[in-house]
């Protein structure tokens, strides 16, 4: 069976993990905390980043070469379909969330509430927080203009760009980054995501010490 090397806020480990759900790959759960450097994790990946998959002897690096693997060697539930310039768009929206909106909101808050707590005992930065919830409240007006405009994000269909961008507005929602107000669009489609089983393992995990908002784990957002 693969092992999968991640820790509960990864969001490049929960698209991979959403991506797997849905093409119903088996996996184990390896806790790993990158900001250990251990010796062993960086003789899977020098990088000495989550995710890692690991199956025998071939060990796999990268949430978007992953992804990639197994839309290539499974064919249930494609996450890349459609005509090259759909698969553009879909690549491009995940290239979005994984570098611009991680950049932009989801580093930020894992470095003042997820590292400083964890690694430095240290408090968070306020002004940072505020930088990141209102890069946040844009990225989410995005969101809303491209649901209003399409069905799924990356066109008439689930897709990668959808299991990316949820990934990582979870990681953000998780650590109290997100103000739903407004966003009703987006508020939709997450739920219709929060309910899929694919992701109902995500939402049952906690990261120690640091504890989601009331709402992050019902579908409805306890409305």
């Amino acid at each position: 069976m693969w092992q999968l090397y991640q820790f509960p806020l990864c969001p490049f480990s929960r698209k991979v993990r959403l991506m797997l759900g849905e093409k119903g790959v088996g996996y184990e759960l390896v806790r790993e905390s990158p900001w250990q450097r251990r010796d062993e994790f960086l003789h899977l990946n020098p990088a000495g980043q989550t995710p890692v998959m690991v199956q025998g002897a071939l060990a796999l690096s990268d949430s978007s070469a992953i992804c990639e693997y197994f839309e290539e060697v499974i064919e249930k539930a494609p996450m890349l379909g459609g005509d090259a310039a759909a698969r553009a768009e879909i690549r491009r929206l995940v290239a979005w969330f994984d570098e611009k909106f991680y950049g932009e909101v989801v580093a930020p808050l894992m470095h003042e509430r997820m590292l400083k707590r964890i690694v430095h005992r240290a408090s968070p930065d306020a002004k940072a927080l505020r930088d990141a919830m209102r890069q946040a409240n844009a990225h989410m007006d995005y969101v809303d203009w491209l649901l209003d405009h399409r069905r799924w994000l990356g066109g008439p269909v689930l897709s990668l760009a959808d299991l990316a961008a949820a990934a990582h507005i979870s990681v953000a929602d998780y650590l109290g980054g997100i103000d739903w107000r407004g966003h009703d669009q987006t508020k939709q489609w997450y739920s219709g995501l929060k309910s899929r089983p694919s992701f109902r393992p995500l939402l049952a995990e906690r990261m120690e010490v640091i504890g989601p908002p009331a709402h992050y784990d019902k579908v409805d957002f306890g409305e």
